[in-house]
């Protein structure tokens, strides 16, 4: 099934019904909505040819557009591939060109930047923010969706490995449809009433949630700072009202600060769905508290989106159980649409509450990994997804996670994974070594921490050389000169001592 079709069905049903909202103010009903993404589509796939399996990559901030160019891909049958606006252009660049996309949907802030990079200069770059994008709209629409079928790869999300490289995680029709369906049963039911507000970024989470408020013609609201602000947030819900919005842990902190500095109850927010990262037994109690029982958790990752586990707005509120604490410290219990173990390194499954990986097998789970035969083979096996992450299921099928069996870090819910940044300060002609790890960090969940072997070089300039390198956000945020680092005796860096050392200076 095209997803596209679900935008039409609500058209049909709901045409005068606000649909994209830029702050307080509508710009498109669901009938000028579905109308745009036929023209987008009608232009991918008469004007450049994009024919079905074909990739489109979007590359922009949020924006009501970003719905629209969403659609329009998947009107022509393609698969869309959401670059995370945070990356660097030659991050993005890899992305464009790993993915073999034919055409790259932008803004104006980064088309100047992605023009000077190697793209092949038959790939065009659409600037939504010019009047090439608008004239779209004046296209000869598609009659209807391209068919596609359930298994066809609809969106190519790229998540950084423990290679270094990125990975395109493949999600199918049917991937997207069992999550959409799950969120109904296990997350949160949706009205004609609600809104979705897209303060995280649309390339992950955030973005995945917008289908189950188009099947149930809900409003789409992008901030007009287009990102996340606590202040502009709490001033636009109540004029809202009824909001649903993804937040990584971060977000939440910051939003509670800020309601609890002005006053306010969080009033207009319907729902937060919260995940992307660890949110500390202290700070859930304490925002819901602050802003009473709106709070939702997940866990999900790109190869099961937004679908691995869940913990019911009830379930985040209760105080009575007598094991509310316990539960609260959990990331949930299984969504309907997946089955979860725990499993030993042999990939059996192990008894009650002992720790060990966390394992899913279901309808979400994704196609594969794109062009990666390898990676897809070592992480689903005998069609289980090794999710890499280590945790615990209790007699009532609670998920505690422990100690991740990757490495990653993650940064104010973003994904950071060390490799990457290290390979990018080994390029430094004076940085002779390097390893980095996670630092807990009561703002961030945790923060990166380089410990680096140098001669002659300090954190100032290797931070003015990351940023030739990768995103912003992956650069160490506290950078620890050593002379050596500590190694056991195949030659590997023990990554458990330069945590510990962090730990032990607090």
């Amino acid at each position: 099934m095209n997803l596209a079709n679900w935008l039409i069905r609500t058209a049909n049903l709901h045409p005068d019904r606000p649909a994209l909202i830029k702050g307080t103010t509508a710009c498109a009903n669901y009938e000028e909505f579905a109308r745009r993404a036929a023209a987008i589509g009608g232009y991918l796939k008469n004007e450049l040819g994009v024919g079905t399996g074909d990739r489109v990559a979007v590359f922009m901030p949020n924006s009501t557009e970003y719905l629209e160019v969403l659609y329009g891909i998947w009107f022509a049958g393609a698969a869309a591939v959401p670059i995370n606006a945070k990356l660097h252009e030659k991050e993005a660049t890899w992305i464009i060109g790993n993915s073999g996309a034919v055409a790259v949907f932008t803004s104006d802030k980064y088309r100047a930047a992605l023009a000077e990079t190697p793209i092949d200069s038959a790939v065009p770059l659409i600037s939504v923010d010019r009047d090439e994008y608008a004239s779209l709209y004046e296209t000869e629409p598609l009659s209807s969706p391209v068919t596609i079928g359930q298994d066809d790869l609809v969106w190519l999300f790229y998540t950084s490995g423990t290679t270094g490289k990125p990975k395109g995680v493949m999600i199918s029709s049917a991937n997207i449809q069992a999550m959409t369906m799950s969120y109904f049963v296990d997350v949160d039911e949706v009205s004609v009433s609600d809104a979705a507000l897209y303060a995280a970024p649309m390339s992950h989470g955030a973005g995945l949630y917008n289908f189950m408020h188009v099947i149930r013609a809900a409003r789409h609201v992008v901030p007009e700072s287009g990102a996340f602000d606590a202040d502009e947030i709490l001033g636009i819900t109540p004029q809202l009202d009824n909001v649903s919005m993804f937040a990584a842990p971060t977000m939440v902190r910051r939003l509670v600060e800020r309601a609890k500095a002005l006053g306010s109850r969080g009033e207009g927010i319907k729902t937060i769905v919260y995940g992307g990262g660890p949110m500390y037994l202290a700070d859930i109690i304490d925002a819901v508290e602050a802003m009473g029982p709106r709070f939702v958790q997940i866990l999900g990752q790109g190869e099961c989106p937004m679908c691995i586990t869940a913990l019911s707005r009830d379930l985040v509120a209760d105080r009575k159980h007598p094991n509310w604490r316990k539960r609260l410290s959990s990331v949930g219990v299984e969504q309907s649409m997946v089955t979860v173990r725990i499993c030993g390194a042999d990939g059996q499954e192990l008894p009650t509450g002992e720790i060990g990986e966390i394992c899913v097998a279901g309808v979400p789970v994704m196609l594969g990994y794109w062009q990666n035969e390898k990676a897809t083979s070592e992480t689903i096996i005998d069609g289980w997804l090794r999710t890499g992450d280590m945790g615990a299921m209790d007699q009532d099928g609670f998920v505690t996670l422990h100690d991740r069996s990757k490495d990653v870090v993650i940064s104010g819910g973003s994904n950071i994974y060390p490799r990457e940044v290290e390979e990018a300060l080994l390029l430094h002609p004076n940085v002779s070594e390097v390893s980095v790890v996670g630092k807990p960090d009561p703002e961030w969940g945790e923060i990166v921490a380089a410990f680096v072997v140098s001669d002659g070089v300090d954190s100032a300039v290797l931070d003015a050389f990351c940023l030739d390198q990768i995103a912003r956000f992956k650069r160490p945020k506290l950078y620890k000169f050593v002379s050596e680092l500590p190694k056991n005796n195949y030659g590997k860096v023990l990554k458990t001592e330069l945590r510990a050392q962090l730990e032990s200076e607090g």
